[in-house]
């Protein structure tokens, strides 16, 4: 039955990422997102919540981008994760916003999918030490842009399961991908 639970657990993040897609104002899904993972986190079996509670930083429409995205040279990486762990992805591109930019790895296992992790300077303090994720498509987290831009907002970074258990094995934010500005947007540490 716990399979059972992690399947609805998938069911309900690519429902509620579906939602925030749908919405045409960006604070309404935020808002919307922010209740239902809320919710999620403290109600369901599968929630990797041991104590605490979400923290969010207010909705700052500043932080929304529609990043463009630009191929680089494929390159395997092992990216470290908690607990020892190490996780296989493709570096395929990168997504540029403001002046920065963040590169996008592509999961090697079966299914693949988009992944976003990225740090910042609010990193150990305000936020998991070890950085956040924007996108996670195998865990239904896509945010939607075109064939050439992905959304990146910020409001809707989220804390890997392991800044909640430490039985939880997550793949960490790469240097590559560690900003030099403060992103005062989306999840904070456990409260």
């Amino acid at each position: 039955m716990e399979r059972l639970d992690l399947l609805d657990w998938k069911r309900r993040i690519f429902a509620l990422y579906a939602d925030v897609r749908a919405e045409r104002d960006p604070a309404a899904a935020w808002e919307h997102w922010r209740e239902v993972r809320s919710e999620l986190y403290r109600t369901h079996p599968q929630s990797p919540r041991v104590g605490g509670e979400p923290v969010y930083y207010d909705y700052d429409p500043a932080l929304r981008f529609e990043g463009a995205v630009r191929s680089v040279e494929l390159k395997l990486l092992e990216i470290p994760g908690s607990a020892g762990s190490v996780t296989r992805f493709t570096r395929f591109a990168a997504a540029r916003f403001d002046t920065h930019e963040l590169e996008l790895y592509w999961l090697d296992a079966y299914g693949g999918g988009i992944f976003l992790p990225f740090g910042d300077l609010t990193n150990g303090e305000e936020t998991y030490g070890a950085g956040r994720y924007l996108l996670d498509t195998v865990k239904g987290a896509d945010l939607g842009g075109g064939t050439e831009t992905l959304v990146l907002d910020f409001n809707f970074a989220f804390n890997p399961s392991c800044a909640w258990n430490s039985l939880w094995a997550c793949p960490l934010a790469p240097i590559a991908n560690r900003l030099p500005i403060r992103i005062e947007g989306g999840e904070q540490v456990p409260g």
